[in-house]
């Protein structure tokens, strides 16, 4: 006893900021955040390295974290938690990714004894052991949450534990559960707490952020978002995640600047480390794009879609799981491209990198963890296509409309992994709203309201970013009531729309035309000013900004 007293004596003194580790990590390394978490660590180096690894893990930079972890044991070889931190970065909640289970596995069976643990540290390691052991994958998630959630309550000075309790939270819900927003509201309630008391903790913000990543919820994420990148600025998911709030609150001038420096970042990081392109993050990559089509900047949109491009061309061909995730963002992307700067005659083109794309075809036709989310690029090219011909007027759109339901009658069930619906889902709302728009493109205008008014009944919670539907549904049925003159209507539509995706461009500039087209010129001057506000670094060629402008100057010279 006396011996653990005095080990744990002496791991109090090493309640250490992350950014002084030791002499030579506080001039070498940039700051990931403020990090007390104590150990039985016997070398002050080890613990140190162990803190940046925690440090890194709560920003998700899971190869950094597992470098420090390494280290750790390195110095260390029977550093019990320096291998429960490496454990850990091989499960990646909330993003929905296949967890390395066993890579897990084999780091923990490299303990043999665990004998010199604290009872709070051998909470942690069962804990862990719970989270990679046998049986269903959503079991063990819901059985370490729960575990998490002893130790959370036996250690209520522990706010690691009370942090990892949040992730393990979130972690644990799957998109169809009916408590799942109950449940993420729990996990906030956890991270704010935290974040209250420790305000330069990276899991705090991040934890608060994911919790309220809704358009209903975002203002109370809104500081810790305006914090985080500050906490943890050499972490690019740092940098990215504050634009989940922007996002979902319509802040695009922040989005841009935040998703333009997580993928500064991380360029600059795979360059410093001589890394393949492919390690890069491409997620912020196609944050930005989103955003700047918001903005009207189709020129710099486009621009990182050419960036797009060409990783896949320069990244590394037999990485299967880079060429198909490259694949669905660069389709997300494309798709977003063509649909939210209505260039219809780009439809087939642009997709054409994704032809020879060998490990995509592979993903869709055999049954694998990522095999819903290769069919689901598959069906963006498709409605893309269809979409364009539909608003074309051309026969293609039927041939859209019939490969998606083909794909609907063969499809699973499960939700697609970073997507948050049913690929069935996703097929049929696709299908409708390709029909809708050829409905409208022939003069049935009442069948294509039709097929609108099932396509929105469809639809459940908004998105934690970017619609993964390219065309939110109610945006696009308000145009289709404007095109049957029933300005109204339409109008409640695209207030819908926006209540769901904030200052979302199109559903903005078609609730001005619809207050035009009502007569509501007072209502209709306020939307095309804010739309003209939004697109203040508009490219100036376009069009809708034009027409923004000529109706302020009439109701100027109205007034």
């Amino acid at each position: 006893m006396k011996k653990h007293a005095l080990l744990f004596s002496v791991i109090l003194v090493h309640f250490v900021l992350i950014t002084a580790l030791s002499a030579e990590a506080s001039t070498q390394k940039p700051t990931l955040g403020e990090i007390r978490f104590p150990t039985s660590a016997q070398s002050e180096q080890a613990q140190a390295h162990f803190l940046r690894g925690v440090a890194a893990l709560h920003s998700f930079w899971y190869p950094v974290a597992l470098d420090e972890f390494r280290a750790a044991t390195r110095i260390e070889p029977n550093f019990v938690m320096g291998y429960w931190g490496e454990a850990m970065p091989h499960n990646h909640p909330i993003w929905g990714d296949p967890q390395e289970t066993e890579a897990a596995r084999k780091v923990l069976a490299k303990v043999t004894d665990a004998a010199q643990l604290t009872p709070r540290e051998r909470a942690y390691w069962q804990a862990i052991k719970v989270l990679y052991g046998e049986g269903d994958k959503t079991a063990r998630d819901k059985a370490y949450a729960q575990a998490m959630g002893k130790i959370y309550r036996a250690y209520p000075n522990d706010i690691e534990a009370a942090l990892f309790y949040a992730l393990a939270l979130m972690g644990s819900v799957q998109p169809e559960d009916p408590a799942a927003l109950q449940i993420r509201l729990r996990a906030g309630d956890i991270a704010s707490a935290v974040y209250r008391k420790h305000p330069n903790h990276p899991g705090a913000a991040h934890y608060v952020i994911h919790a309220y990543d809704d358009p209903e919820h975002a203002s109370k994420a809104l500081d810790a978002a305006r914090r985080y990148a500050k906490i943890a600025p050499a972490a690019p998911h740092a940098l990215h995640m504050p634009s989940h709030i922007f996002l979902q609150l319509g802040m695009w001038p922040e989005a841009a600047a935040s998703n333009a420096a997580s993928w500064a970042a991380s360029k600059q990081w795979v360059e410093r480390k001589h890394l393949p392109v492919s390690k890069r993050d491409y997620h912020s990559l196609h944050w930005l794009l989103y955003v700047y089509l918001q903005q009207g900047r189709y020129n710099d949109a486009e621009d990182l879609l050419k960036v797009m491009r060409q990783s896949l061309v320069d990244g590394p061909q037999d990485d299967q799981f880079f060429m198909g995730y490259g694949a669905f963002t660069y389709a997300s992307m494309a798709a977003a491209f063509v649909i939210e700067t209505e260039r219809w005659e780009l439809a087939n083109e642009i997709f054409a990198p994704l032809q020879t794309n060998a490990a995509l075809t592979a993903m869709a036709s055999s049954p694998s963890p990522y095999q819903a989310l290769a069919q689901y690029v598959q069906a963006l090219e498709i409605f893309t296509r269809g979409l364009a011909a539909a608003h074309r007027g051309v026969p293609d759109s039927q041939l859209g409309i019939d490969k998606l339901q083909a794909m609907e009658q063969r499809t699973g069930k499960g939700v697609v992994p970073g997507v948050g619906l049913t690929l069935a889902k996703v097929l049929e709302i696709q299908r409708l709203e390709i029909a809708a728009v050829a409905s409208a493109a022939r003069g049935d205008q009442a069948e294509a309201i039709t097929f609108m008014k099932r396509a929105v009944a469809l639809i459940e919670a908004p998105p934690p970013g970017p619609p993964p539907l390219i065309k939110p549904p109610h945006e696009l049925f308000g145009q289709m009531l404007l095109r049957a003159d029933q300005p109204q209507p339409a109008a409640e539509q695209f207030a819908v729309a926006l209540r769901r995706h904030p200052n979302r461009a199109r559903s903005l500039l078609g609730m001005a035309r619809a207050n035009a087209q009502a007569g509501d010129t007072q209502a209709a001057a306020k939307a095309y000013t804010q739309f003209r506000q939004q697109w203040q670094s508009a490219d100036e060629q376009l069009e809708e900004l034009r027409e923004a402008r000529a109706y302020g100057q009439q109701a100027s010279t109205r007034r």
